[in-house]
């Protein structure tokens, strides 16, 4: 699969080590501008149907997250590039689907580069499809505390949990809601032989709820009940491997 892709970066030097480096070792990108700015960006952006955005972080009159924050509904994928490591936890809560570090190392951009191949064939396989996990059938009991003592549940009727500070709530397929005072970290680990995904820092799902993928800022699941979950970009790779 080919990647349509633009470049945002203000110093020529780093806009041309990238372009060489895609050219030589990614072959499958195909460059279809630079851009210096918010604003050059904006122009590229609008006028052109992207997968891939290499967005620098530090730029003048504005940096890579103000970029993104001027756009409410994306469909490519952003792989941030910067000299400076303290940028991680922002990309991540940008969406960014992978980080480099400059100097770029060839065998991480080309990983950056097919975790983005990955995605994109597998999301664009299941834009608007009617989805069907690749694991249906499991069963199993859960044991969930309550002030009162424990209430058991049938792992197969959580839809899915939500995070609440040190708490966590839990929807039923019944349209019941129940407030558990653990982590979702807890039962990220205590369903992990299920098929449930962490599709967001602040949602955990069961796989065999979600009916629709939507492309989108980070992409989105829509589950049987209607409910409709962002999924954060690091986590959309892992969640399309359930789907056939």
């Amino acid at each position: 699969m080919e990647l349509k892709a633009i470049i945002v970066e203000d110093e020529e030097i780093s806009r041309q080590i990238l372009t060489n480096y895609l050219q030589k070792y990614c072959p499958k990108v195909e460059l279809l501008g630079e851009a210096r700015n918010i604003d050059e960006a904006m122009i590229l952006i609008r006028n052109n149907d992207l997968d891939l955005v290499f967005l620098d972080v530090e730029m003048p009159f504005g940096s890579g997250f103000d970029l993104l924050e001027k756009l409410n509904d994306r469909t490519f994928e952003t792989v941030f590039v910067t000299a400076y490591d303290h940028y991680a936890i922002d990309a991540l809560n940008n969406h960014a689907s992978y980080y480099l570090l400059k100097p770029i190392a060839i065998d991480e951009l080309i990983k950056a580069v097919d975790h983005v191949t990955a995605i994109k064939v597998k999301e664009n396989a299941l834009q608007d499809k009617i989805l069907t996990p690749s694991l249906s059938e499991y069963g199993g009991k859960i044991t969930i505390p309550t002030q009162e003592g424990f209430e058991v549940l049938s792992v197969e009727d959580i839809t899915f949990c939500k995070a609440d500070d040190n708490y966590t709530e839990l929807f039923l397929s019944s349209g019941k809601k129940i407030l558990v005072s653990k982590t979702l970290k807890y039962f990220e680990e205590a369903l992990s032989q299920y098929p449930f995904a962490r599709v967001h820092k602040s949602f955990l799902v069961n796989v065999n709820a979600v009916v629709k993928y939507k492309k989108g800022k980070g992409g989105s699941v829509v589950l049987d009940n209607g409910k409709e979950i962002m999924v954060s970009a690091s986590k959309k790779k892992e969640l399309l491997s359930y789907f056939q």
